[in-house]
């Protein structure tokens, strides 16, 4: 399901590296030095928070590619 979110990796000024993002999760981010490693980290990241909500029973959000998709059938 982690594959299905929406992520990004841009360079941060500030940081002075790439950052990986998740549309759907704003408030988790990923910071590396290189583009490849931000993005394989985020989708880590992902993939560990919806583990936890697994566990802990929480609604995960739906990726975005998914919303309003009508099912099959």
């Amino acid at each position: 399901m982690s594959d299905h979110y929406t992520y990004r990796v841009t360079w941060s000024a500030e940081d002075q590296e790439h950052v990986g993002l998740c549309a759907e999760f704003p408030s988790l981010s990923w910071l590396s030095a290189s583009p490849e490693q931000a993005l394989a980290g985020i989708r880590e990241l992902v993939r560990d928070v919806l583990t936890d909500m697994a566990t802990t029973g929480d609604q995960a959000p739906a990726p975005f590619a998914d919303r309003g998709r009508r099912p099959a059938g």
